[in-house]
């Protein structure tokens, strides 16, 4: 055998000894296989007690309960801005709007068509309620109002919250609230055709129409 043969053979050999299937091969579980090896039969542990998934450490407790302590607090844990109280009112309208009416007055649709009235947000008890006490009915339920905290994110439910004390304070704004200033009154709502609620609106007649009728 030639000796360039002969080197490679050895280059050969040298390559196949590198080619190791340990990490391909190594003992491994398949997903929610029996194991023999825990006592309760699953491959599948749970995670260690403690362990927090990346994102939802929570640390300002505030921020994610509305409670200071057992208490709600009565404060927003970031500045209300025009931006704030117009996504509080976009998601207000989306979300609350159906029960509570967009006046906030316990009249929404769902209520009309015969589910449970909510109370309306200008009675004195809620007005004074402290805005933790808002934002926790929304993150946990109340009565027949169920947790809204899987659909509607907590900084947008605090927006909500900042939204809900601006129109209580707007339905129940005094001359002297406003600087002397006249508050003009909101526009007339269209209600839902068919309810019987809705004015007719007359058509303007063209100039043509007009002369043939004279």
């Amino acid at each position: 055998m030639a000796k360039w043969q002969r080197f490679l053979w050895l280059v050969f050999a040298l390559a196949l000894s590198s080619c190791r299937q340990d990490m391909h091969d190594q003992p491994r579980f398949k997903a929610l296989a029996q194991s023999d090896f825990y006592s309760d039969l699953r491959s599948a542990r749970p995670p260690v007690e403690g362990t927090v998934a990346r994102g939802q450490l929570r640390s300002d407790s505030y921020f994610y309960t509305g409670k200071v302590g057992s208490d709600p607090g009565d404060y927003m844990p970031f500045p209300v801005t025009e931006e704030v109280l117009k996504r509080g009112q976009e998601r207000f309208n989306i979300y609350c709007a159906p029960c509570h009416s967009r006046l906030g007055d316990g009249n929404g649709m769902i209520a009309q068509r015969g589910f449970r009235h909510p109370p309306s947000y200008h009675e004195e008890r809620l007005r004074k309620a402290p805005l933790g006490y808002l934002f926790s009915v929304m993150t946990d339920g109340f009565g027949a109002m169920p947790s809204y905290a899987d659909q509607i994110p907590a900084d947008d439910r605090w927006r909500i919250v900042a939204y809900i004390r601006a129109l209580q304070l707007s339905q129940n704004a005094t001359e002297a609230d406003t600087s002397g200033q006249q508050v003009p009154s909101p526009p007339a709502q269209f209600e839902e055709p068919g309810s019987g609620a809705t004015l007719a609106v007359p058509v303007p007649r063209s100039a043509e129409a007009g002369e043939e009728q004279k």
